[in-house]
This record gives C-alpha cells, sequence and structure tokens, in this order.
C-alpha cells in the first residue's frame, strides 16, 4: 500500500521544478494533491490531470488568495494532512544594488508567503501531520550576491524551529529540505552557477528535483515521524557559494 494513502497535501509553486516534482511523487505514495501555481495554469493543469489532483491558483503573498487556497483544498478533500511550502523566487544582486522592488518581491514570496502558509495550515492539520518547508543550502555560506535570497529563505528555518515546538503536541512535525544545485528553471538563470554544479558534488553531477522530491516525500510519511524542526540538506554533498 502507498505510505501516503488517504492523506490531502498542499503543495505551493507546484506547477514547475522542484514542486512538481515532489506534487508528484506524494500522488505516486497515495496523497491528494493540490497543485498551487500563481502564473502557469498550463502546467499547473496538465500536472493536476497527470496526477488526479486539484491546480489552485494564490499568491501565497495574499493573505485572502492563501485562506482560498486552504479552504479550496479542504472542500475538496477533507482535513489537510501535508504542507510543503516550495513556492519561491531568487533574485542575486550585490546588497549595494538591490533595488527596494526586488528586495520585497523576494521576501513577499519566499518569507511572507511561507508565513501566511504555515498560519493557515497550522490550525487545520490533523494530528501527526506534517509541514515541510524548501530552503536553500546557500543559508550555509551565504556566497556573494545572494545576501537577500538568504535571508529571506534563513526565515524559514527559524520558522520550522518553532513550529516543530508549537505544534509537535499534537504530532505534527515541521522540517525545512534545502537544495543544493539543482537542474531547475531557476538555476538556469545563472549560467555560472550551471557551469560549476556537476563538479561540485562529490557525486560528479547536478542534482535533479527528484532527489529532493523523495527526501521530501520520506519526510511525510510515518517513518520520519521522529524527526522534526531539522533542515536536511539535499544537495550532493555541495556547499553552496
Amino acid at each position: 500500500m502507498p505510505t501516503l494513502s488517504g492523506k490531502t497535501a498542499i503543495v505551493t509553486g507546484a506547477s514547475r521544478g522542484i514542486g512538481r516534482a515532489i506534487a508528484r511523487r506524494l500522488s505516486a505514495e497515495g496523497a491528494r494533491v493540490v497543485i498551487n501555481y500563481t502564473r502557469s495554469a498550463a502546467e499547473a493543469e496538465s500536472l493536476a490531470a497527470e496526477t488526479e489532483g486539484l491546480a489552485v491558483q494564490a499568491d501565497v503573498a495574499d493573505p485572502l488568495q492563501v485562506t482560498h487556497l486552504f479552504a479550496t483544498a479542504e472542500a475538496q478533500y477533507g482535513p489537510l494532512d501535508i504542507l510543503v511550502n516550495n513556492a519561491g523566487v531568487a533574485i542575486f544582486s550585490p546588497i549595494s544594488a538591490m533595488s527596494l522592488e526586488d528586495f520585497d518581491r523576494t521576501f513577499a514570496i519566499n518569507t511572507r508567503g511561507t508565513f501566511l502558509c504555515v498560519r493557515e495550515a497550522a490550525p487545520r492539520l490533523r494530528d501527526n501531520g506534517r509541514i515541510v518547508s524548501i530552503s536553500t543550502g546557500a543559508t550555509f555560506t551565504s556566497g556573494p550576491n545572494s545576501g537577500v535570497y538568504c535571508c529571506s529563505k534563513a526565515a524559514l528555518e527559524q520558522f520550522t524551529r518553532a513550529l516543530a515546538k508549537e505544534l509537535g503536541a499534537r504530532g505534527i512535525t515541521a522540517n525545512t529540505v534545502s537544495p543544493g544545485f539543482t537542474d531547475t528553471d531557476m538555476l538556469k538563470q545563472f549560467p555560472h552557477l550551471v557551469a560549476v554544479a556537476e563538479q561540485m558534488s562529490p557525486l560528479g553531477r547536478m542534482g535533479q528535483p527528484e532527489d529532493v522530491a523523495d527526501v521530501v516525500a520520506w519526510l511525510c510519511t510515518d517513518q520520519a515521524r521522529w524527526i522534526t524542526g531539522q533542515n536536511l540538506q539535499a544537495g550532493g554533498g555541495v556547499s553552496m557559494v
């Protein structure tokens, strides 16, 4: 029997990349998956058809739209069991050159969006539920031009630690997964990173979205019930720069 049979999951930013792989993996394990997206409607609908899931458009930075996302999921599938906070943007720039508009956009989606989703999810999750937030291995190194991005993602790691303590009495676990260089459209925005990705991993290859999705799916199973408040590095041994 699939390990997540009968469970309901919301995956934010699920139309492409790592989020898409996560939605597929959770579905393969038997979960009913709600595929959140903002602009990529065609991709989200095709994934919903493939997984027999539900595509719901919502901007995670907007509290009313977040409430709509969760209410729609609950109306369609019943109480929530799993939330995966995957929606995010990466804007790389020296701090001294970062525009206020780009700063606000980065924090609106990466930080505010995660906050709104976990705030909405906390009272809705059934006992023994799961929260997994996607951060980045770059928070360990905060390399040049990544300061704002890393700060916005580091907040997710703090949310995880607090949520693990706030929700633990109900058997709900909260964890962070931090990918390294992963073959996605987001990474392809930065050709200089693509060029060194394979050489930086001891495993000699670039990460694939499915590599990260497998880790996330495992954290959502009962096998990972004793892991909470952690930040799992899923980067193929790469220390990101």
